[in-house]
């Protein structure tokens, strides 16, 4: 056995520690310091946990190491006591967070200039990280005292791990009342307003980044906790602020004053779609978003969307004149005006406001021609995607109209309001109804007027495909956003066959003039058709596919038919099976009885016939022969029974006899091969009895059997070895009878 061998070891470690001299370094260049420290070895645990060690760990992790080192072992040590460190044992964790002078040591690291060591900055968050979550109170009091803390962080956000301990100061502090009274004191402390000032033209793009992705990162979390609280909890101040008009209004402001930059923007715009995000789901559910209805796990604040309107003309000025940017080369030839990652972002901020269905913003794009506009861009820049998909989701949530139910949601009702104020000085269509959806229905509606209209859907798709298939026709390349088109198009006839505005999609269409009509319609029916059908997924391919060349020269037993080599028919699987019943004589009965007998399993085996062609070679029947006779060694436990390995003569015959088996035809290789080719069309599907009576009758007939050498494994003696009563006649029925060998009642259940 494995436990009578003694392989326990003892560590290094502890003869290092039985030594009065030893000191830290040695201990840590010992390789399993850390292992030895997570296992709890309390030598050795006391021994880091004394002043001096404490103050030299700490020191490792928060000074610079000399450079002269060598590069490789240079954060060695660093790295080694930020790992023991953050080890999440108890002694450590309490002698680090409870001793104010190594919080001091620890603190000091932030009051540097920067830019910090990026390494060293990671092993102080980590440290203070694993602090904050282990010793709560103790860290979160210290660093309240500390004034300039929130300052000093900032100082160094454009350092990533600095953003990770602000992220830690919001999500891992518990309980929920302490995590509630950090969230005050970091908004006391203007945490977002400070955030936000420095995504601006004249902050450096890595600090606008982090900073960025801070903001980011708070919404998420905060909307994430806020879920999971009791009804009963205070909100999240830090939320509360950052979806305030007057905290987005200041973003806008910044993202736009002055010289504009495409960090600012981009990084800006991030915010405001983090902001705008009404549920989380990954790119290949947000087509589904617009087929199924809007179901909201959140509602966009209507204070988000009264800031950004005023702001939708600069967003328009962006794709009109973006940034400048140098041409650069692409796969596909030098790119004269890229389409930049601003527009880009423009485009995913159109997608998001259109998804909201806002009464006042559609007004606003529609009035601005936003939509003309990406279209545009949509058919110039070809070859990106990105924006493709943008453009292709605007479609969508114009043409997928919300249900009435999510009319009647806050978000539209407090966008309603605003509608029907800035429409008080029109027709006033609101008043004509009277109803409060009316609003937001009409402006709809003007949206999906406008996308047919103003911006010439159907007249642009005709074109684009059609100028297409010229470039195609000429020999060059099918553009790359023809995938796209192609959904759009589906989406336009989709629309046109159901959805809340089948009506006016249907009244748009007839007033295209009579010739784009014709041309859509044609479309439709056969270009559109065609294409979706080479789209839909063939899962079998039309040419044969072998796994290595030595395949090229077997000939294939199924026909060559497309529709045969798609997929295998149930037929053909039935006629597969009953060949390879046909030639081994076993079925699914028979396996489910063996389960009940072991030893049934060996005794089938003696029963496998295996017919070879005369034809064959003389060499591999020689071969086969000398397999034959080669003597198998006898199971151990076989002494009680049979042996059902013991050495039986083997007879050769002239020509293969048919033989019937539980009612089932046995049949020969080359038969089952010509059945197989045939489709199994050869296979009768009429009663067992016939086919036995036929093949007793006429055997020459049916073209199965073909003279070649038999190999019969059967007992000589005491089996059923008459040919008679292998074809199923009466004489043969009543010896298999007599003997026993068919009658499975006589068999003991198996039992371990």
């Amino acid at each position: 056995m494995f436990w009578k061998f003694d392989l326990q070891t003892t560590s290094h470690i502890d003869q290092l520690l039985d030594r009065d001299d030893v000191t830290l370094r040695e201990l840590m260049e010992e390789d399993d310091v850390l292992q030895e420290c997570k296992a709890q070895n309390r030598r050795l645990l006391l021994f880091l946990s004394q002043d001096h060690c404490m103050q030299e760990l700490v020191t490792l992790i928060t000074t610079e190491p000399p450079a002269d080192l060598e590069e490789k072992s240079r954060f060695k040590f660093p790295n080694i006591a930020c790992e023991l460190l953050t080890s999440d044992v108890s002694i450590i964790n309490d002698k680090l967070g409870g001793e104010e002078s190594l919080l001091e040591m620890l603190y000091h690291f932030l009051e540097q200039d920067p830019p910090l060591n990026p390494l060293l900055a990671s092993f102080f968050s980590k440290t203070i990280g694993n602090l904050i979550a282990r010793k709560t109170e103790q860290v979160i009091t210290f660093l309240k005292k500390k004034e300039g803390f929130i300052g000093l962080v900032l100082k160094h956000i454009d350092a990533s791990a600095m953003m990770d301990l602000l992220l830690r100061l919001i999500s891992c502090v518990e309980p929920a009342p302490l995590r509630q009274e950090v969230l005050l004191w970091l908004n006391e402390e203007r945490l977002v307003q400070r955030l936000t000032e420095l995504i601006h033209t004249g902050k450096d793009e890595e600090r606008q980044s982090n900073a960025s992705q801070t903001l980011c990162d708070i919404i998420r979390l905060s909307r994430d906790q806020a879920n999971q609280m009791q009804e009963n909890m205070e909100a999240d101040p830090l939320l509360a602020v950052l979806e305030s008009q007057e905290s987005v209004a200041g973003l806008l402001k910044n993202m736009f004053e002055g010289e504009r930059s495409e960090a600012s923007i981009v990084n800006g715009t991030q915010v405001l779609l983090t902001l705008l995000e009404t549920r989380r789901s990954g790119l290949e559910g947000l087509m589904d978003l617009y087929s199924q209805g809007y179901e909201r796990s959140y509602t966009v604040n209507s204070s988000i969307l009264n800031a950004i309107e005023p702001h939708l003309k600069d967003f328009q000025q962006l794709l009109l004149d973006p940034p400048k940017k140098s041409a650069i080369l692409t796969t596909v030839g030098v790119l004269e005006q890229p389409l930049g990652n601003a527009r880009l972002h423009v485009a995913r901020l159109v997608a998001a406001l259109l998804q909201t269905s806002a009464p006042s913003i559609c007004q606003e794009l529609c009035n601005l021609a936003t939509m003309d506009l990406l279209l545009d861009l949509f058919f110039k820049y070809t070859w990106n995607n990105f924006l493709h998909f943008q453009v292709e989701l605007c479609v969508a949530s114009i043409l997928n109209h919300p249900s009435s139910e999510e009319q009647h949601s806050p978000s539209f009702q407090n966008h309603e309001r605003n509608a029907a104020a800035a429409n008080s000085e029109g027709p006033g269509e609101g008043e004509e109804s009277g109803g409060p959806s009316d609003p937001q229905a009409s402006i709809h509606n003007s949206l999906v007027a406008h996308l047919f209209q103003k911006c010439r859907l159907v007249q642009r798709i005709l074109d684009a495909w059609e100028e297409n298939d010229k470039i195609q026709s000429e020999g060059g390349t099918r553009r790359g956003n023809m995938g796209h088109l192609t959904r759009i198009a589906n989406m336009v006839v989709q629309n046109l066959e159901k959805g809340s505005v089948q009506a006016q999609i249907s009244e748009l269409i007839k007033e295209l003039p009579e010739d784009c009509r014709g041309r859509w319609e044609s479309f439709v029916d056969e270009t559109l058709r065609e294409t979706n059908r080479r789209n839909t997924v063939e899962l079998v391919s039309t040419h044969n596919m072998h796994s290595s060349s030595e395949d090229d020269d077997m000939e294939s037993p199924f026909p060559n038919d497309l529709s045969l080599q798609q997929t295998f028919s149930d037929y053909q699987i039935q006629q597969m099976t009953a060949n390879f019943v046909d030639q081994f004589g076993f079925n699914d009965e028979e396996f489910s009885e063996h389960e009940e007998n072991i030893n049934a399993t060996f005794d089938r085996i003696a029963e496998i016939n295996f017919n070879l062609d005369a034809d064959d070679n003389s060499a591999n029947a020689a071969a086969f022969e000398a397999c034959c006779k080669e003597r198998i060694q006898q199971f151990d436990d076989a002494d009680e029974e049979e042996d059902i390995w013991e050495e039986k003569e083997i007879n050769y015959a002239t020509q293969a006899k048919s033989r019937t088996r539980f009612g089932v035809s046995q049949s020969s290789e080359g038969s089952s091969r010509s059945s197989l080719e045939n489709g199994g069309r050869d296979r009768d599907q009429g009663s067992e009895s016939e086919e036995e009576e036929e093949s007793e009758q006429n055997p020459s007939e049916t073209g199965r059997w073909s003279p070649g050498w038999t190999a019969d494994f059967r007992d000589s003696g005491g089996s059923p070895s008459s040919p008679a009563g292998w074809e199923g006649s009466a004489e043969g029925g009543a010896k298999m009878e007599e003997s026993g060998w068919a009658s499975f009642t006589e068999f003991q259940a198996f039992s371990g």
